[in-house]
């Protein structure tokens, strides 16, 4: 084990960095105000879970977090879908995002058409100050809804501070999102003010969304008002100008609306493959304490450092980007394609603004790997300190290929948690070592670990990513969910008042985690459970392959493994690649994992998000109905799966 460790280490942060990062600095605070020593992050990770009531209250005082804490810090402890934290606190979200009235750049943003704009903490007030203003003056009250059909602009941000400032709820899609899909989730959320854009950019091309915008008005009767910001400038000054409400006279200060901890903040939204999409609806103090404590300890975020995240507004990212406000640094927005006009976009982009950390998809790494690009050579990246990923499992040759192409003195964080709790559970770690293929540790405070089908808890064993005990970031509950069973039924059956996420991971015997996929997706050829990230690991490190997507398909009383692939341009499937790419699985993985058929396509299904639909294939695949379109980026993928003559023998 101890030679697979070392052959396998890729990073060691220096003994320096180790004692000036936060993370040092909260275990010594631990250390003092719970008279426990913590020889190493292990120590202070176990203390977190066995005295979490005393962590999560340390991490309060210890982030500064403004608001008063109250004397309950848990009820219900050992119920927990029924633990209530911070019972008697009162707290405003956007008052402690906005705790910096500085004239240093609270935002620096970059649209794909060059467009620029920089924004200082002092101005961000000042424009959340007016709006704040406005939407009381529409009569917006704490608990009401306002929804944001736009893209990652500083608008956006500027509109949801406003919002949370009231206590009102935010939520927001992104505008390259469908008409259908959008009304499926405001409609169920009911806003009393919506904020939308006349277009956006993409690719090289205007996107005007004047047409849809006009048809989400129309089906969506809560709606009160409309702001338009004119993005693209193609506003007709149909609704209510953006830049009117900025200009008019309103109070220089922020009447802040202080909320209970387990008031609503944001709703996000399940993919909605499955149907009408869950309205998963968060915590003002969940989101704020989860997040400092991801932010300032586990990614080593500080005051004046440069945050970017590569997301839209339709991604929990989005979501935890901006709170890195909360730690005073400045956010880096940039909206476009990640690939346009060239790879180099999002890394000119990063040596512009001496960005500190760079968070994006494992896809776009795996992209960059493929296209062959090397940042390393071409961009000054000594800022850049973090590169995080998520949205799918980061392969063990991104890991290499991070570290080879991009930086070889960086923190590669694969993070991974999702909308159902708008953070993570696992994460990286500025004092801890990081090993191919794995993700550096757990969360301080979330008891993860791994169990078994029966429920016992496995180390160096494939099982159910779990945990055991509540915390502050668990989901309210589901909007318009009164009886409260759907957000059982989504995490609470599988395992007795225990979290069940849905991650087919491994924990290793040093503290990391590696995941091989959803568990819901895992192939079950023979009875033998596989994960489907192990294969596509394999499968996309071949020059032949460009993506690709695995299903199980029920065949003679089993299940039998189906990969479909999307080749390099120019080339087609013959017997000789099929053999080439079914015998390289056999070889890498295991014979259980070799593809029964190989069939090519020209692309691979995608949520809006970015992430592959294994599951919407392996129902047309089978004949049965996948319940919203509307939630694919490209519904018409699916067309090419369906009475498919190779998977009729």
């Amino acid at each position: 084990m101890i030679e697979k460790m070392n052959e396998d280490l890729l990073w060691q942060p220096s003994v320096q960095s180790i004692e000036q990062s936060t993370m040092r600095k909260f275990m010594r605070y631990a250390q003092h105000h719970s008279q426990q020593q913590f020889a190493e992050y292990d120590d202070l990770y176990r203390w977190s879970i066995d005295q979490r009531e005393q962590f999560w209250s340390l991490l309060w005082g210890f982030c500064d977090v403004i608001g008063e804490r109250g004397e309950r810090t848990l009820q219900h402890p050992d119920d927990i879908e029924k633990s209530i934290w911070f019972a008697d606190s009162k707290v405003n979200f956007a008052e402690n995002l906005l705790r910096n009235r500085s004239d240093d750049s609270a935002i620096i943003f970059q649209a794909e058409d060059q467009r620029q704009q920089q924004i200082s903490f002092r101005e961000l007030y000042r424009q959340v100050a007016a709006l704040s203003h406005w939407l009381r003056a529409q009569g917006v009250q704490s608990g009401d809804r306002v929804a944001a059909y736009l893209p990652n602009i500083p608008q956006t941000v500027v509109a949801m501070l406003a919002t949370s400032s009231l206590g009102a709820v935010w939520t927001s899609t992104s505008p390259d999102f469908g008409v259908e899909s959008v009304i499926d989730r405001f409609g169920q959320t009911t806003p009393r003010i919506l904020f939308v854009c006349d277009g956006y950019f993409y690719n090289g091309k205007t996107i005007d969304v004047r047409d849809k915008v006009r048809q989400i008005r129309a089906g969506l009767p809560s709606v009160e008002q409309v702001v338009e910001f004119p993005l693209a400038d193609l506003a007709a000054g149909e609704y209510v100008p953006w830049q009117s409400i900025l200009e008019s006279e309103a109070p220089d200060d922020i009447d802040f609306t202080p909320t209970g901890f387990n008031h609503p903040l944001y709703i996000l939204y399940s993919s909605g493959t499955t149907g009408k999409p869950k309205c998963i609806t968060h915590k003002v103090g969940g989101v704020l304490l989860q997040h400092l404590k991801e932010h300032r300890l586990h990614a080593g975020i500080k005051k004046g450092d440069r945050v970017f995240y590569f997301t839209t507004c339709g991604w929990m990212m989005w979501n935890w980007l901006v709170s890195a406000l909360a730690s005073e640094a400045t956010l880096l927005l940039y909206d476009g394609a990640p690939f346009y006009p060239d790879g180099n976009v999002l890394w000119d982009f990063a040596e512009r603004t001496g960005m500190t950390l760079f968070g994006t998809s494992a896809k776009y790494l795996d992209a960059l790997n493929q296209q062959q690009y090397r940042p390393i050579e071409t961009h000054d990246l000594s800022s850049l300190r973090t590169l995080c990923s998520t949205g799918s499992v980061l392969a063990p040759e991104s890991f290499d290929y991070v570290y080879q192409s991009i930086k070889r003195d960086i923190n590669l964080a694969s993070i991974s948690g999702g909308t159902d709790i708008v953070s993570c559970f696992v994460l990286g770690n500025p004092m801890l070592p990081v090993y191919r293929g794995e993700s550096q540790c757990r969360g301080l405070g979330m008891a993860v670990e791994v169990f078994s089908d029966s429920g016992e808890s496995l180390l160096e064993e494939k099982g159910e990513l779990v945990c055991t005990r509540s915390f502050p970031s668990q989901p309210l509950c589901f909007w318009g969910d009164e009886s409260g069973e759907k957000y059982h039924n989504a995490y609470f059956t599988r395992f007795d008042s225990v979290w069940h996420h849905g991650d087919y991971s491994c924990l290793t015997r040093h503290g990391g985690m590696v995941i091989y996929g959803r568990s819901d997706a895992t192939l079950n050829p023979g009875g033998v459970r596989i994960g489907t990230a192990e294969i596509y690991r394999h499968v996309e490190q071949l020059d032949e392959v460009v993506e690709s997507i695995v299903i199980g398909q029920e065949w003679q009383q089993d299940v039998r493994v189906v990969l479909f692939v999307v080749l390099a341009s120019g080339l087609q499937l013959d017997a000789v690649l099929c053999e080439k790419i079914r015998q390289t699985i056999r070889q890498k993985c295991t014979p259980r994992h070799m593809p029964a058929r190989v069939i090519q396509v020209s692309e691979i299904p995608r949520t809006r998000s970015g992430k592959i639909v294994e599951l919407a294939v392996r129902d047309v695949v089978h004949g049965r109905e996948v319940k919203n379109l509307g939630a694919l980026a490209n519904p018409q993928a699916l067309d090419q799966f369906r009475d498919l003559e190779a998977l009729k023998s």
